[in-house]
């Protein structure tokens, strides 16, 4: 077997990286071809990796390696979308002899690993678990095939896969990390196989720190407390002391409470999630402390370099011709997928990211007769791009999916592409003038897309939520609409951000990029000035040693 002890990284750790973590996810989006993943948690996951690399420290990664990824999305003859699960095999990841067993249902399960070192794509190394072995029964050999598979069972599997089997991969290993990251809740049934190990309760809390990515009901899981022992989810700990030592003593297990309860240390991902953590969990007993570590996305990765060569110049004219360069990349994309011919010279909105409900990928259209008049203005003419990924059981979100694409056969100057994923991300980063994000406020813990955006000169303009009060200078690096009430009913909610989005649309962002050229250039450029260096992934891996690892 190779000694991975010995050969886990091609560097020497500085002193202030020396401490050994061990970080579980769920997912990971390094490359796009690497397909681990579905969204933003699986973003964070790879820009971590790229900059625990890039500072040269003392970090591994722990995930799964998804059969069928997530899913690839297409459309069906009628243009309504439709789901694949197709097998993904990676020739670049390293098989390792490494297999071992491990208890799930009171059925054995054999785990096997992949590996993939950090020369491959610039990452810290992550090993990847699998139960796809001909030694397991069909049932078994499920637990890894779908990321976030809609079967409550199949998940709750695979976060005793990713937590219990996680662990006793590093102990196999031999690798002893000092401090194990959860990086959201899927993998805490690591916490109970440390119990099981040190039957301490602070030789736990002494080892693991938690970060929590989303204050949505969706992402803070609750499970029938008994559905979970009987799937032993607890490492097999008697009930009683499961309830002794994480405080739940209903029928109903809250995977954050007890994380927040079992960790030494959490952290929200952005000052605004902190306040909203605060409120959600400070008012239960025996929580750890709560800091906030903002997120950030790779500079190396997603930025593109020949526009920031341009911006150091303070060559302006290059800087406008490469912009356009790469918008009218997007643009054959997007003319590849659709068919529609959209025109470089025109104002292009995008929006793309995760379709889930608080996103509200059609916000813009809320008012519908205001919105047409403004995509079919001759005078100041619009072109919107939608993409993004709902989850293939989220119904309401396939719904909006299919008619917006409805939407988008009326007007020519519309368009929804498929197959969001790290590689078409880019393409719409680079190439939009304007990147428009609208959660609803309170509910989006931090958002990144917006980040990257900023790295390859595209302008935000946003709902006051997760990072962008800590970025946005209203006018001058983009545009931020007033915070809403978040007591309001949602319709009311939706109808006053949709309200401000287009007053600033009309009456600021349209006159300035087509009357005020330089002026547009001018907050382009502070936008990608300001977005570094804070929101690179550097500061934020180093953050994460100082603010939750060393401390």
């Amino acid at each position: 077997m190779t000694d991975f002890k010995k050969e886990l990284h091609p560097y020497t750790y500085p002193a202030a990286y020396q401490k050994r973590v061990a970080y579980f996810s769920m997912e990971y989006a390094i490359e796009q071809f690497l397909k681990m993943y579905s969204g933003g948690l699986g973003f964070l996951a790879g820009s971590h990796m790229r900059s625990a690399h890039h500072l040269k420290q003392n970090m591994v990664g722990i995930g799964i390696y998804w059969k069928y990824g997530y899913y690839d999305q297409v459309h069906k003859s009628d243009q309504t979308m439709d789901v694949l699960f197709l097998e993904k095999i990676y020739s670049f990841l390293q098989e390792t002899d490494i297999q071992f067993e491990i208890n799930i249902n009171h059925t054995p399960v054999q785990v096997g690993v992949l590996y993939l070192p950090p020369h491959v794509f610039n990452t810290a190394p992550v090993f990847f678990l699998t139960t796809n072995l001909a030694e397991n029964d069909y049932l078994a050999q499920t637990i890894t095939h779908k990321l976030y598979n809609s079967n409550q069972e199949a998940r709750i599997a695979a976060s005793i896969l990713l937590g219990a089997g996680g662990h006793k991969l590093l102990e196999i290993l031999d690798l002893a990390p000092d401090v194990y990251h959860l990086n959201e809740a899927h993998a805490l049934p690591l916490a109970f196989s440390l119990f099981h190990k040190y039957r301490n309760l602070d030789e736990v809390k002494k080892r693991l720190v938690f970060t929590t990515h989303t204050p949505e009901a969706a992402g803070n899981e609750k499970t029938d407390i008994r559905l979970l022992d009987k799937m032993g989810y607890f490492t097999y700990l008697p009930l009683e002391e499961v309830r002794h030592i994480t405080g739940i003593n209903g029928d109903t297990f809250d995977h954050t409470l007890a994380a927040l309860r079992l960790a030494r240390k959490a952290n929200a991902v952005s000052r605004m999630h902190g306040e909203v953590v605060q409120t959600l969990w400070g008012g239960h007993p025996d929580i750890c402390p709560v800091t906030y570590i903002t997120n950030a996305q790779s500079y190396a990765y997603w930025a593109d370099q020949d526009l920031y060569d341009c911006l150091q110049q303070g060559d302006h004219e290059k800087l406008f011709l490469r912009k356009r360069q790469l918008k009218k990349q997007l643009l054959e994309v997007v003319a590849d997928q659709t068919g529609d011919l959209l025109d470089e010279n025109v104002f292009t909105i995008v929006w793309a990211r995760r379709f889930a409900a608080y996103k509200r990928a059609d916000l813009i259209m809320e008012d519908v007769a205001r919105y047409e008049r403004m995509i079919t203005d001759p005078e100041q003419p619009v072109q919107v791009i939608w993409a993004g990924k709902p989850y293939p059981t989220d119904y309401a979100a396939v719904s909006v999916f299919d008619r917006l694409v409805h939407h988008s056969k009326k007007y020519h100057h519309c368009s929804v592409l498929v197959g969001y994923e790290l590689k078409l991300s880019k393409l719409l980063k680079q190439g939009a003038d304007l990147w428009l994000s609208n959660p609803l406020v309170t509910h989006e813990a931090s958002g990144t897309s917006g980040m990257s955006a900023a790295m390859n000169g595209a302008v935000l303009l946003s709902t006051a939520d997760g990072w962008v009060p800590e970025f946005v200078r209203h006018g001058i690096n983009g545009f931020m609409v007033p915070p809403v009430d978040p007591t309001l009913p949602w319709h009311e909610q939706n109808k006053i951000d949709a309200s401000n989005i287009m007053d600033t649309l009309e009456h600021d962002i349209l006159p300035l990029y087509y009357n005020q050229p330089e002026k547009w250039l001018s907050i382009m450029k502070n936008s990608m000035q300001d977005i570094l260096p804070y929101f690179d992934s550097d500061r934020m891996a180093q953050e994460y040693y100082e603010k939750l690892y060393n401390t």
